[in-house]
């Protein structure tokens, strides 16, 4: 492993604590701020002076600041209307993101796990009989979720970044990350957990460096200005230290400026971006953001079952286009790869583990897999990545579940990428 947060054991005592009343998330629904809405501030075109948003700044304060892009900022209802009717400001409301996952039933198990390679590891190694996973060394995996309970024995050992950027004091608390939900932790396990001291599970990729970026509130929600800045952020220490960053989301929502800008500019300083298409399936057309933007990959989620030679995808999982099949070529709205989803057992608040479902479980295995092949090919850059995960998929089609199809189809992509 790489540096360390400082004080990991500081960090341990603040996973210690996941459930217990620490400081509230500035989540959606925050009582402390239910009579508040979070907006996108900015100066209209053809707007030189900056009189009209120096005032807002100066009477509401800025939560996430995004250049031209404008500011961040909360007000009242009847403010909102005020700024509205200023011409010199454009005024939107900024967009809520959710995790992606349909699982309500949580398996959580105290004890030791009899099964430390879960179904999701032995089909994306292509080995039913593997015990135990390798690689990702010198790779960061950003995980932008609910948090991640740092001290879980299976993952304690590789985090190097914990920040919180929904807390209402703050848009950015570092050495904070608690995940009072459950999901950040489990998707987090799936990318790279370590197998502890010798009884945990093992992710794709156990010797990755965990950026654990609390993006979500404890309901599992959040602004995409903060998930935005979370983005950024990881672009920005990749490229400032010259390491390589996969940011994985697990989470989703409608068309965002921000989130969109953000996902570009992770493009363009080198990181890859990977996240999961959605739950709205099988209905075409029903992929989120950002997975639908063409910059990043967009995953599916894959059954532990066969149907014609293959696994399946699960009815659940958004599609694309049919309209698009066959041309293996990445367009908005298309699932890339596909990757297990479904009933995947991983880490969990507690020092425990769960099952769970949802393209948000598919997501981190691409993510740990991105991270295996970076390390074992330290000369690619991010693109080049990514087109190894697109190869390594075209040669293993999925031709299970709704709409999947031969080659590349609206269901499952190009397919199920492996270990090689």
């Amino acid at each position: 492993m790489k540096r360390k947060l400082a004080s990991i054991a500081a960090v341990a005592m603040i996973g210690l604590s996941v459930f217990q009343p620490l400081q509230a998330s500035a989540a959606p629904d925050e009582t402390a701020k239910n009579e508040e809405v979070r907006v996108l501030v900015k100066q209209k075109e053809g707007v030189f002076s900056t009189q009209a948003t120096d005032k807002v700044k100066e009477e509401h304060g800025v939560r996430n600041s995004f250049g031209n892009e404008g500011f961040t900022t909360e007000v009242s209802e009847k403010e909102l209307e005020e700024l509205k009717s200023d011409k010199a400001l454009e005024v939107t409301e900024v967009s809520v993101y959710t995790k992606q996952e349909v699982s309500e039933k949580r398996d959580l198990s105290t004890q030791a796990v009899s099964d430390r390679t879960p179904w999701g590891i032995q089909a994306i190694y292509n080995n039913p009989s593997i015990t135990r996973t390798s690689g990702g060394n010198n790779i960061n995996i950003a995980v932008l979720d609910t948090g991640t309970s740092v001290n879980h024995p299976d993952l304690a050992a590789n985090v190097e970044q914990c920040i919180d950027f929904t807390q209402a004091s703050s848009g950015q608390v570092n050495g904070s990350c608690v995940d009072r939900d459950g999901h950040g932790t489990h998707v987090s396990g799936s990318a790279l957990a370590n197998g502890g001291s010798g009884s945990g599970i093992f992710g794709v990729a156990p010797e990755a460096d965990l950026w654990a970026y609390k993006v979500l509130g404890d309901d599992g929600r959040g602004y995409s200005d903060d998930i935005a800045n979370g983005i950024r952020k990881a672009a920005d220490d990749g490229a400032n230290r010259g390491e390589k960053v996969v940011i994985s989301m697990s989470l989703g929502g409608g068309q965002d400026s921000l989130i969109s800008s953000a996902v570009r500019y992770a493009n363009s300083r080198g990181a890859l971006v990977i996240a999961a298409t959605g739950n709205s399936g099988p209905y075409e057309g029903s992929i989120g953001y950002p997975a639908a933007l063409p910059e990043a990959v967009a995953v599916a989620n894959l059954e532990n079952r066969q149907q014609n030679g293959t696994y399946r995808v699960a009815d659940s999982s958004s599609r694309g286009y049919s309209r698009t099949d066959g041309d293996y070529v990445i367009q908005q709205g298309d699932v890339e790869v596909s990757a297990p989803g479904s009933a995947i057992l991983s880490t969990y608040p507690g020092n425990t583990y769960a099952s769970l479902t949802g393209t948000s479980m598919a997501t981190p295995h691409i993510s740990g897999l991105a991270a295996k092949i970076w390390s074992e090919n330290t000369s690619l850059n991010s693109s080049q990545v990514r087109q190894t995960l697109q190869s390594r998929a075209r040669a293993n089609d999925i031709l299970g579940g709704y709409g999947a199809a031969r080659g590349d189809d609206y269901a499952s992509g190009f397919g199920f990428p492996r270990v090689q």
